[in-house]
Formats: C-alpha cells, structure tokens, sequence
C-alpha cells in the first residue's frame, strides 16, 4: 500500500485515498459520505473528495470531552 500524505498540488482523492490520510477506515468514510458529514463530487460511478472539503471535515471536528 503506497503511503497517500495531504499534498498541496493534488485537489481530489479517491475515498480509499481520503481514508488513508484521515487515518480512518474505508468503510467509515464511505458511512461519512451517506451521511453528509463528508461532501463529495461524484463523476459517473467515480466518487472523489476535494482537498478542500477533507480539511473542512478536520476543522469541523470536535475533540472528545476528558
């Protein structure tokens, strides 16, 4: 598995993609997607996250209580 970092020159990722940088499973951001937690552009059956909409997604995150 080739290791997928936040670059600044890459604007769109695959979920697979998303899910590695977000350190999350594939399974939880395709569950983020359904929910509109997580905005996507969908291109035919293609599916892929903006740059922009995954570090909307981190901002908006709240940390979890002590």
């Amino acid at each position: 598995m080739r290791s997928t970092r936040l670059a600044t020159d890459q604007l769109l990722y695959t979920p697979e993609a998303a899910a590695e940088v977000l350190s999350f499973g594939r399974s939880t951001v395709y569950e983020l997607m359904a929910e509109g937690l997580l905005k996507y552009v969908k291109r035919g059956r293609s599916r892929r996250i903006r740059r922009s909409d995954l570090e909307a997604f981190v901002n908006s995150l709240e940390p979890s209580p002590n």
